[in-house]
């Protein structure tokens, strides 16, 4: 089938779980005039609930939240510490190539009044997991994508604290599977499919050689380690009404974020996501794979927020999207350890032939949007 865009958004029929209405509106786009008429002050008693079972009285911390020093995490953080007075402990996963801004970001962060835990996992593996993830999976920073996941699991049982939040649940609120849009519960499980795209048992094989206490922050607790440990993984989004551009707001304002002075690479937007190079590259290979990227997906967040028309998304979408990282090439290679012809060829590899051809060394693509 021909692909095609959302009538509401942006979001393309190629994108993965996505579906449509009979409308041409897109799951995301669906998703959002449900929430205009949900009542989320059922959810926020839900809420209320499930924080009051696990509210600590002794002074522990009752909720772990995973952070990177940008607008979401920060964002989730306030809310249970300053709205909801949790006690959360913050954790983040050292990303491969941080950024300047994001580690500033990360600082501001922590310096604004939270507990905080940073872990580094074995770098050498790190890298091997994300190569691993750019050949096999088209996926630059696999590795690190998993250690968010796992190593936050392990984080929840070694401290014994039950309950996790995540931030938005990126396929109910961008356009995916909706089977956890009415469940404020997800597992090991959901993170395995979903979010690791059924490729995290097969990566092991490729690391026989390895010893496994180098693995431990990579791998999910088994089942027997869980017996006697509840563990409770949610999305903020479920509670409440979730939009990026007011998370950005709070953390600016509460956390100390700050943006970048220019536009992110493959968008117009410049205050989120600053944390890491790989990003980039992972937008550009998202694109030459599905035919949209990260002004797209910007793009979708701010017609459904009702801040931009269609028509402008459209205008925004063909100036940025699937902007070629030049400025991190010679990053990307070094990390890598690849010649520009093995890095090339890779990107060839993936590169979606139905959607886009070559001209002058460069993927463009063969449709417009309509």
């Amino acid at each position: 089938m021909k692909e095609f865009w959302c009538r509401n958004c942006l979001n393309m029929s190629t994108r993965p779980r996505i579906s449509f209405d009979q409308r041409g509106w897109c799951n995301a786009c669906q998703w959002m005039e449900e929430k205009e008429k949900k009542d989320w002050n059922k959810r926020q008693q839900e809420l209320i609930k499930l924080l009051n079972r696990y509210r600590s009285k002794d002074g522990n911390f009752d909720c772990l939240v995973p952070v990177s020093g940008g607008k979401d995490g920060s964002y989730v953080a306030y809310q249970l510490k300053h709205v909801y007075g949790m006690n959360p402990l913050t954790v983040t996963i050292k990303p491969a190539l941080s950024l300047e801004l994001g580690d500033e970001n990360l600082s501001r962060f922590i310096n604004s009044g939270y507990n905080h835990i940073h872990i580094s996992p074995d770098a050498e593996i790190m890298r091997k997991f994300n190569r691993y993830g750019f050949i096999e999976k088209g996926f630059p920073y696999y590795g690190w994508l998993t250690a968010i996941l796992t190593c936050i699991v392990r984080t929840s049982i070694n401290y014994k604290i039950p309950l996790i939040f995540y931030g938005e649940d990126g396929e109910v609120e961008y356009g995916g599977s909706t089977e956890t849009k009415d469940k404020a519960l997800f597992d090991i499980k959901y993170m395995k499919k979903i979010y690791l795209e059924g490729g995290y048992e097969k990566i092991f094989a490729l690391l026989e050689d390895v010893n496994a206490a180098e693995l431990y922050f990579w791998k999910f607790p088994k089942d027997e380690e869980l017996y006697n440990q509840e563990i409770y993984l949610t999305h903020w989004s479920y509670f409440e009404s979730w939009d990026p551009y007011r998370n950005y707001l709070v953390a600016k304002e509460h956390c100390g974020l700050q943006e970048k002075e220019e536009g992110n690479s493959g968008t117009f937007t410049n205050f989120a996501q600053n944390d890491q190079a790989l990003y980039a590259l992972h937008t550009y290979m998202m694109y030459i794979k599905f035919g949209f990227g990260r002004a797209t997906q910007d793009a979708g967040i701010e017609i459904r927020r009702g801040a931009m028309t269609r028509d402008q998304a459209k205008n925004l979408v063909k100036m940025y999207d699937g902007r070629y990282p030049e400025e991190f090439i010679p990053m990307y290679l070094e990390y890598y350890d690849m010649k520009i012809k093995e890095f090339e060829s890779v990107i060839d590899q993936w590169a979606n032939k139905d959607l886009f051809r070559k001209e002058n060394g460069s993927w463009v693509p063969n449709f417009e949007i309509n």
